[in-house]
């Protein structure tokens, strides 16, 4: 009895410590298992097989990382050689996303032009061959342009003629007809009711949309130029975006008749005044310019001076005097205004330098009833109107002014 429980002792001890054996043994090869799968990033299984290794996606992105001086103009442009874009972002500093989208090939372009001198952070998501997800950071900024360039849409919030076209006015020239090309393709125009119209471009500093025809009355007319990383000259690049919006009021259109010394004063088709007037005096720098003019500002009191056209102190035509109730025609110095010295010979001569002369009651009259963009339209004289003397997009049929585009 003694022999026999010595025996089941041992046989029990040694049964202990096998389990104890298998036991640590389990315990440490889960241990490693578990390990493996943290180092990986895939799930863990209870198995002892190492995991396989993962194959994120191959992203390249233009510009590079880091690239300083990059064109305001150049896209962003991103690529998966293997795997598959998610989402792609590129923002600035305060967060303002750059458009842009996948195309069919899952290539990521931006639609937007950059802005100058602007550091950007490019974030790419993407899906490896095996479905790794990866994400992708990089950053670069665009140059500083030597020059800014500004301009400006005029009239915004204001009730205008219907005269009065879209006008985007560059404090310079925008240099090349690539250039302006390039600014023509981003700006647009919505008029409610819709109306044709074209773009053309006055001279290098001036973009005009004009309707086929004068402004319909009631228009409501919408202007957005999205221009910021426009280049328009060398070193020089747009740094902002502008809108605008304007209401066409009532369609006021005058005719006057220089030989006849006779202005007649329309609103909605029907004549509401007639009015003597005295107009340029024959001669090269007096005679005033026949042609659709655009009244382009409401300036009351002016000081004219001829020496701001060219006609200086001791000249036989030296002037300068002060009027009242002005309304600018030209940019040449042409106005409506106020003339009581030459009262006598309104309605029967012509005896300014150029200026539509009206006694002081007709001036204060046509100054109350007009406002920018109406129309008056000059007949009898030999010496033209040219359209950058003014608002001169009615000098062209419409046909001429679509040939005045960029784009053409």
């Amino acid at each position: 009895m003694v022999v026999t429980t010595r025996r089941s002792r041992g046989l029990a001890a040694a049964m202990t410590v096998a389990a104890v054996a298998m036991l640590v043994a389990a315990c440490q090869g889960s241990a490693a298992s578990q390990a493996t799968g943290n180092v990986a990033g895939t799930r863990t299984s209870s198995s002892a097989t190492p995991s396989q290794t993962q194959t994120p996606a191959e992203v390249s992105v233009s510009p590079a990382d880091s690239a300083s001086d990059v064109l305001p103009s150049d896209p962003v442009v991103v690529k998966a050689a293997t795997g598959t874009l998610e989402q792609v972002s590129v923002t600035d500093a305060k967060g303002a996303a750059v458009k842009g989208a996948l195309d069919a090939t899952g290539v990521w372009t931006s639609a937007a032009h950059l802005a100058p001198d602007t550091a950007y952070t490019v974030t790419v998501k993407a899906t490896g061959p095996d479905g790794t997800p990866s994400t992708n950071t990089s950053s670069f900024r665009t140059l500083k342009p030597a020059v800014t360039a500004t301009y400006g849409i005029l009239n915004s919030g204001e009730t205008v003629g219907v005269g009065m076209p879209v006008s985007i006015q560059f404090d310079s020239a925008v240099a090349t007809p690539a250039m302006r090309a390039e600014v023509e393709k981003l700006v647009s125009v919505t008029t409610t009711p819709k109306q044709t119209g074209a773009w053309g471009w006055l001279d290098n500093r001036q973009l005009m949309w004009r309707p086929a025809t004068y402004w319909k009355p009631g228009t409501k007319v919408s202007v957005n130029a999205p221009l910021t990383g426009v280049q328009t000259g060398p070193g020089k690049w747009v740094a902002n975006d502008d809108k605008a919006t304007f209401t066409v009021g009532s369609a006021m259109i005058s005719t006057v008749n220089i030989r006849t010394h006779q202005m007649t004063v329309t609103r909605n088709g029907q004549v509401i005044r007639t009015i003597p007037v005295s107009t340029g005096r024959p001669g090269p720098l007096t005679e005033t310019r026949y042609g659709t003019k655009v009244i382009i500002r409401k300036e009351g009191q002016v000081t004219m001076d001829s020496t701001t056209v060219g006609i200086p102190k001791g000249n036989p035509n030296y002037y300068k005097i002060d009027t009242k109730w002005n309304l600018r025609l030209t940019w040449t110095g042409e106005y409506i205004h106020s003339a009581p010295w030459s009262v006598g010979s309104q309605g029967s001569a012509n005896v300014s330098h150029g200026c539509t002369n009206m006694s002081p009651a007709n001036a204060q009259w046509m100054f109350e009833s007009s406002k920018v963009g109406d129309v008056v339209k000059f007949t009898g004289s030999n010496r033209p109107f040219l359209p950058t003397e003014g608002i001169g997009v009615w000098q062209y049929t419409f046909a001429q002014w679509q040939q005045q585009s960029a784009l053409h």
